[in-house]
């Protein structure tokens, strides 16, 4: 059984990719050129993916965006989309088994709900910001502040047509 803290973390972490894969898209932010999250893409992966279309929609968006902050950050870096490996693990884990419980459609309904949903996981402050963002320590990911900020900075960058990719740093 995984401590309740590690829980929050990990489902924190989820709900984060979740909300900035979804603002990402090309219909929203359009930072990536995917449209997973479209109804037309749910259409096509059901299918396909009978039982865990939400589950191939969450994947999708998170490499899509895992690539563009890879393409656009250092080598080396980690970001909410690249996390070291036990950590993958983890949250890899935690989504195949609780796949309904993690996604909740109505907080991807359209960008302002999305940034909604985004705004009450800030809980943060942080600067404005544009492009790459040096956050922090991976070994401070676990700090609900570094989350906050982290959350923050993608808001106000999601909400301000620009955008800032936190990053950190071994």
């Amino acid at each position: 059984m995984v401590p309740r803290e590690q829980f929050d973390f990990m489902q924190r972490i989820i709900k984060l990719r979740y909300l900035v894969g979804f603002l990402g898209e090309k219909s929203q932010c359009n930072w990536w050129s995917t449209s997973f999250y479209e109804a037309s893409s749910i259409r096509f992966l059901e299918p396909v993916f009978s039982r865990t279309a939400p589950l191939a929609q969450y994947h999708g968006a998170v490499e899509a965006a895992r690539r563009f902050h890879d393409e656009n950050l250092s080598v080396g870096s980690f970001h909410i989309f690249r996390l070291p490996e036990e950590i993958e693990q983890d949250l890899h884990e935690m989504v195949q088994a609780q796949l309904l419980e993690l996604f909740d459609p109505s907080l991807i309904v359209d960008q302002a709900s999305a940034l909604s949903a985004l705004a009450k996981i800030s809980n943060g402050t942080a600067d404005e910001a544009v492009g790459p963002v040096l956050v922090g320590k991976i070994d401070d990911l676990r700090s609900s502040a570094l989350l906050d900020k982290i959350a923050e900075i993608y808001r106000m960058a999601l909400s301000s047509d620009t955008q800032a990719l936190p990053y950190l740093v071994v």
